[in-house]
């Protein structure tokens, strides 16, 4: 007896191991790497004893099959874990949640009523057009009496009377129904709308249980669809105070999933997950290409290169303050950053919601003061105002990344610049804007300005006055710049007339002068040379 009933029990084990355990599982957490996303999820299921089949639902879109993890209990064994976006089942059931359930078995019934009430609708017209057809024969008929007469009339004037009100009384019944019909869909869209955004993705475990009952499982795995990149806020109240940065991303994500309430880690590693252990190689050291943050539009003309990857733009994108989730002064306390030799990473403790919708959101990491030095730059010659110019020292500290920065100047919102810390230099220069408050003129001086012709050449000589005036209540610290050109050919000769005392470097033709301007201060230098070439030439650039 016993046997038999071992042998019906693991007859009935198989035959119930052929349905499958439908479950879904819900966003735990998820780290955003610059392309991709490690993803951690939760779900439950009740399996039988022996083998079966788990059908977990609601994961990403695109699962990279080699990097999924499984964590069960040890009753639990996993045989194999396969994704697929076309699973199909009879045993597939509605999990639909309560709430939908009910709007959607009310609709069901409404809709039957309506039918119906429909039908009834169409008897009572029908019965009337019979009546009606039934009298006009009636009165065509001869040979009947008055009493007759009178009775057939009363009969139709009775019946026609009640199957008319019978109608009236469908026709209110519809449009009544038909209104429910209308509010139940409506508040079964808006149902739908609320409920969290599911994917086709599906995991297909086969696994063998020792003992029947509730599993815990955990799913961890890569996907695309999710990046990330970094986004500053640079708020400047004075010159003499240090940049309050604020450090935040901009999390991407299209995995086909909702992210609620999960926990974000940021990284800027790329992701490299298998399954084989690494060996170490010998590590050889060589010079390679600088790749850094390039953008047409988003280089600053300057003579010597020294500020470059700098962009200003005025106009459109100033931030909201009601986009961060945390108080500035506090978010600060719910940001670790973990500092690894080739990459960067932020574990955050608030729970965030990223929707899959493809939208930048945004996320607040941290708070940052960063002393600077301020410092004016300016190329009248090119640019008729000022910029000024944070300069940061051992910037490498604060684990910077490349990305666009706002810029709040003295409360106003300026524009964008681009933080690029891949430089060569030990200080990281930092476009803050233009500065109106100091004016700049540039003008050419005619009586000491012309053109003669000495023999076979002629000769030009140019000068310029540049006017620099302080129109703020504070000292600053002036970088200016200007430029006389420099010949390439043995016919052009070219002499520097008067620099005003600037720096010249003959190899570029650059001139630079570096002096403080006082509150209301005004200076004036001088920049004059002289070109001489033959005069059947033309020089077009000149």
């Amino acid at each position: 007896m016993k046997k038999i009933l071992f042998v019906c029990l693991l007859f009935s084990g198989i035959i119930y191991a052929q349905k499958p355990v439908f479950t879904s599982a819900k966003v735990k957490a998820a780290t955003v790497y610059f392309n991709a996303a490690e993803i951690t999820q939760s779900a439950s299921a009740r399996i039988p004893l022996g083998t079966s089949e788990i059908v977990i639902k609601n994961v990403a879109d695109y699962v990279n099959e080699s990097t999924v993890c499984i964590g069960a209990p040890e009753s639990l064994t996993v045989l194999s874990v396969q994704f697929t976006r076309d699973y199909i089942s009879e045993y597939e059931h509605d999990d639909s949640s309560p709430a939908l359930k009910k709007v959607r078995d009310s609709i069901t019934i409404i809709e039957k009523d309506i039918q119906q009430t429909s039908i009834s609708k169409y008897t009572e017209q029908k019965t009337l057009e019979i009546l009606d057809k039934n009298q006009q024969v009636a009165g065509q008929q001869s040979g009947l009496n008055v009493a007759e007469l009178t009775k057939l009339v009363e009969y139709y004037r009775t019946k026609r009377k009640e199957i008319a009100l019978s109608e009236s009384a469908l026709n209110t019944k519809l449009q009544m129904l038909n209104q429910k019909l209308s509010d139940l869909k409506s508040r079964l869209q808006t149902n739908i709308n609320k409920e969290e955004k599911t994917s086709q993705g599906k995991l297909v475990l086969q696994v063998m249980s020792d003992a029947a009952g509730s599993v815990p499982l955990e799913i961890n795995y890569l996907t695309t669809g999710a990046s990330w990149s970094p986004f500053y806020d640079l708020r400047v109240d004075n010159i003499s105070e240090p940049i309050n940065m604020l450090y935040k991303a901009q999390v991407v994500q299209q995995t086909g999933i909702d992210w609620k309430k999960a926990k974000l880690t940021l990284s800027s590693g790329m992701p490299n997950q298998n399954n084989q252990a690494p060996l170490l190689q010998a590590w050889f050291l060589r010079f390679g290409v600088l790749y850094r943050y390039d953008n047409s539009d988003v280089r600053m003309n300057t003579f010597n290169g020294q500020v470059q990857g700098l962009k200003i733009a005025t106009g459109e994108g100033a931030p909201g303050a009601s986009s961060e989730l945390q108080d500035r002064a506090n978010i600060s306390n719910y940001t670790t950053i973990s500092e690894n030799q080739l990459n960067v990473s932020f574990d955050i403790d608030v729970p965030y919601d990223i929707l899959s919708n493809g939208k930048k959101h945004s996320v607040t990491l941290k708070e940052i003061k960063l002393p600077a030095t301020y410092k004016h730059y300016a190329v009248p010659k090119l640019e008729k105002e000022a910029f000024l110019l944070a300069e940061l020292s051992d910037y490498s500290k604060y684990n910077l990344l490349t990305g666009e920065a706002n810029i709040i100047f003295e409360g106003m919102y300026i524009g964008k610049t681009v933080i690029d810390p891949n430089q060569t230099t030990d200080t990281l220069r930092l476009s803050m804007g233009r500065d109106k408050k100091i004016s700049i003129k540039r003008e050419k001086v005619a009586d000491k300005s012309g053109s003669k012709f000495l023999s076979s050449y002629k000769e030009q000589t140019f000068t310029y006055d540049i006017t620099i005036r302080n129109n703020k209540k504070e000292t600053v610290e002036l970088m200016l710049k200007d430029q006389y050109p420099i010949s390439t050919d043995k016919e052009i000769e070219v002499e520097l007339l008067k620099d005003d005392g600037a720096k010249v470097n003959t190899e570029t033709g650059v001139l630079t002068w570096e002096f403080d301007l006082k509150p209301g201060e005004t200076k004036k230098v001088r920049i004059s040379y002289k070109v001489r070439y033959p005069k059947d030439k033309v020089i077009n650039n000149l």
